[in-house]
């Protein structure tokens, strides 16, 4: 196989793991909003991730680190318990009020989500210790790893900690790239790596998924 060939196939494998779960309208809706803000959503094979690893949790308890329009938050009420309570932390209030939008346009009562608006580090540390299930980041690169160092504190013995956005394009490989962001990313993918408590994976989803559950003693 030639490399032309190769590289084709490659894009014809992406588009098809994007299309595999095709999305609905409030999610189609939700995107045009985020479009609209100026803020990058996660894909649809990222979020439909997600979604399965908060079914497989049986999540109850999840916190959300960027709202955003409340793309990847429908993904992740979709995949929680019906009685689960979504926590999601941004200081944007236009991004919480396109999200609670998506929300009550997929069915989702107010009562199923907690939208605090804030810097997430100075939230996370009020929030309760062991409480959670799942932990999902997706906002400011350079604070990813003041998020991991917060974030596993919140979650209980198999509960589950993702960052997205963690391959950068593919520029968190190249070592002669050393931008703030692409140190930060490293810093976090290299903390979740080597940390005991934790058991890794990096998922080549979307712009990519850092995922890691706390092994239960």
């Amino acid at each position: 196989m030639d490399s032309e060939t190769h590289i084709t196939g490659s894009v014809d494998l992406g588009e098809f793991l994007e299309a595999y779960l095709p999305e609905d309208e409030a999610l189609a809706g939700a995107r045009l909003r985020a479009e609209q803000l100026g803020c990058l959503p996660v894909s649809c094979a990222a979020g439909s991730a997600l979604s399965f690893l908060a079914a497989g949790l049986q999540a109850k308890a999840v916190v959300e680190i960027g709202t955003g329009a409340g793309v990847s938050g429908l993904y992740l009420l979709r995949g929680m318990t019906r009685d689960g309570v979504l926590t999601s932390i941004d200081l944007e209030q236009e991004f919480h009020r396109s999200a609670r939008r998506t929300f009550l346009d997929a069915g989702f009562p107010a009562g199923r989500t907690r939208l605090i608006m804030g810097r997430a580090l100075d939230v996370l540390p009020r929030l309760t210790s062991g409480g959670y299930d799942f932990v999902f980041a997706d906002a400011a690169r350079l604070e990813y790893p003041h998020y991991f160092e917060q974030g596993v504190e919140l979650l209980r013995p198999g509960g589950i900690i993702a960052f997205h956005s963690v391959l950068a394009a593919g520029s968190i490989a190249d070592p002669t790239r050393r931008e703030p962001e692409l140190l930060a990313l490293r810093d976090v993918a290299r903390a979740v790596r080597d940390d005991p408590r934790l058991v890794p994976t990096l998922l080549p989803l979307g712009s990519g998924l850092l995922v890691a559950a706390v092994a239960t003693p």
